[in-house]
């Protein structure tokens, strides 16, 4: 039985060395070659120099190399670390220092884009460029071409790094609440018992052909890859740039299973199924946000044959509850029950477990429960803390992950959302830190003062509005601002609408008043949304 990650794939291609792994564009690769392709890149790296729980950030959008590349770190004994590729410089930067990664795989496009802050990634040795394009970037670090590395690996006679299931096998980067992104650490055996999971109540089989669509720095689009694998399925990499473009593949490679974001399907209900895309796909999936009912119901409607599986998720527990297919017109606006092999407690504030239909924090235990924020002891004493209800005669506590989202449980034990305690922004079913995007609006050197408001929106879930001031009395240009925006931020954190006011409210300590902000512009898509 598999107990690390790269496993996954090792016991597929035993099971079926010919069975198809992956495919990206026009090519395809067996689990047999997939495993081999881990194995040499996995070598090549050793040979780099990578030493034990060494950082590896792959960014790249989705293809061959960049898959290669995660479980290849993984198997030499390293620690992945999957960035967006939506990310900006600034951004990206931060991640290569915060965790000090060692290696960083990535394209010679990209390289020139980040030159600017390669300098101060005094941790980062060697650059591994994929792809034959050129480059004349002047950077302190090695360079090194992918082809060089996978010769490397084929003559390499080095042993990878002794590893157990107990070891950190990643760090995904989630928006932190007070400004940069937080990287939240997952164990081979955390990720393990989420693929095993979520595989067993989606029943994927070898037969299964899934469509990855989402980012691979998400835990939900990592999934894809570590459910498929687990099961002998088959994923098809996809960087999509519209929508119906979805739906081509879906026809294309007879896909029988798709996971979205409510954003995403928002735009795809809204487009002409072909009658073949509801022949192929068996089941699709949704978390990051709620799903409104009638977009469910639209999608029963163009999927008559799919079952529709709703999912809450954490990336600190990497998922949480699911609601069965069965239960979805009878509880339309719950978020289910706990997933396997994981329990969902909702607590008081003291630890003691609420009654039915009284709201609490949701609170998740045990396999999936993350290992903690790299580098940040304070912010991880505030969310992993000790399970409640164990027995005083247990020494050692066990830690559980305080989501601080309030929910409640009915009499059945279905859960349903109440609402978040903190002030993170959820929107396109991305974890936005309105601190982040604020920071952006501040170096446009336009503004006075800034808050940025997440509003409800029935196609990104959430809107990010942002209420401010002019700059030293001058008017403010709206648009000049939202334009520096675009340049500085991923395309998802870019607000929507810049809303002026001639001064901003603030609370008893001075700080600025975001509750009596959101309270003041209320409801400014209600109409776009028909309510």
């Amino acid at each position: 039985m598999s107990q690390l990650i790269p496993e996954l794939i090792t016991v597929s291609a035993k099971r079926d060395a010919q069975a198809p792994a992956l495919s990206f564009r026009n090519e395809t690769l067996s689990y047999g070659k997939l495993d081999h392709l881990v194995t040499e890149t996995a070598r090549g790296l050793v040979e780099t120099g990578l030493g034990a729980r060494d950082r590896v950030a792959v960014y790249l959008p989705k293809q061959i190399e960049t898959i290669a590349a995660i479980f290849g770190a993984s198997r030499a004994g390293g620690v992945y670390v999957p960035v967006n590729p939506a990310l900006k410089e600034r951004h990206v930067g931060y991640i290569l220092q915060n965790c000090n990664v060692r290696i960083l795989v990535t394209s010679p496009d990209r390289l020139s884009v980040l030159k600017a802050v390669m300098a101060d990634c005094k941790d980062l040795q060697t650059v591994i460029l994929v792809g034959d394009r050129e480059t004349e970037v002047d950077i302190p670090q090695a360079i090194l071409r992918w082809h060089d590395l996978i010769a490397q690996g084929e003559t390499s006679g080095k042993s990878f790094h002794r590893t157990i299931d107990d070891d950190m096998a990643a760090i995904l980067y989630t928006s932190g609440s007070t400004g940069m992104p937080k990287g939240v650490v997952l164990s081979h055996r955390n990720m393990m018992a989420g693929a095993k999971s979520v595989a067993g109540y989606l029943n994927n089989t070898p037969d299964d052909r899934l469509l990855a669509v989402l980012p691979l720095s998400f835990d939900y689009g990592f999934s894809q890859l570590t459910t498929a694998f687990h099961s002998g399925a088959s994923v098809r990499l996809m960087n999509y740039l519209l929508p119906r473009d979805i739906l081509r593949e879906v026809v294309k490679h007879d896909i029988t299973g798709l996971a979205c974001v409510p954003p995403l399907w928002i735009q795809l209900a809204e487009l002409d199924w072909p009658k073949e895309a509801a022949e192929t796909i068996r089941y699709i999936t949704s978390t990051g946000g709620r799903m409104p009912h009638p977009l469910v119901m639209r999608l029963r409607e163009v999927l008559p044959k799919s079952e529709i599986f709703l999912m809450y998720g954490l990336t600190e527990a990497f998922r949480s509850t699911y609601l069965p297919p069965d239960e979805i017109d009878s509880r339309p606006n719950s978020i289910g029950k706990a997933i396997p092999n994981a329990e969902i407690l909702v607590v008081r504030p003291d630890g003691t477990l609420c009654d039915p239909d009284e709201p609490g924090e949701l609170v998740h235990r045990g396999a999936l429960v993350g290992m903690g924020y790299w580098n940040d002891p304070e912010r991880t004493a505030e969310r992993y803390k000790p399970a409640p209800g164990r027995d005083p005669s247990l020494p050692i506590p066990e830690m559980a992950v305080w989501s601080g989202d309030t929910v409640k449980k009915d009499k059945d034990g279905y859960i349903y959302f109440v609402g978040r305690r903190d002030e993170m922004i959820k929107t396109s079913g991305f974890r936005v830190s309105p601190t982040e995007v604020e920071e952006s609006v501040y170096a446009s050197g336009l503004v006075g003062e800034a808050a940025a408001i997440g509003v409800e929106h029935s196609a990104l879930g959430q809107a990010i509005v942002i209420v401010a001031t002019g700059k030293d009395g001058k008017l403010l240009d709206a648009e000049a601002v939202i334009a520096h925006c675009r340049r500085d931020l991923p395309s998802y954190m870019v607000p929507k609408q810049i809303i002026v006011w001639d001064s901003l409210p603030r609370n008893p300590n001075g700080k600025i008043d975001r509750k009596a902000i959101a309270a003041e512009i209320g409801d400014p898509y209600g109409e776009e949304q028909g309510r």
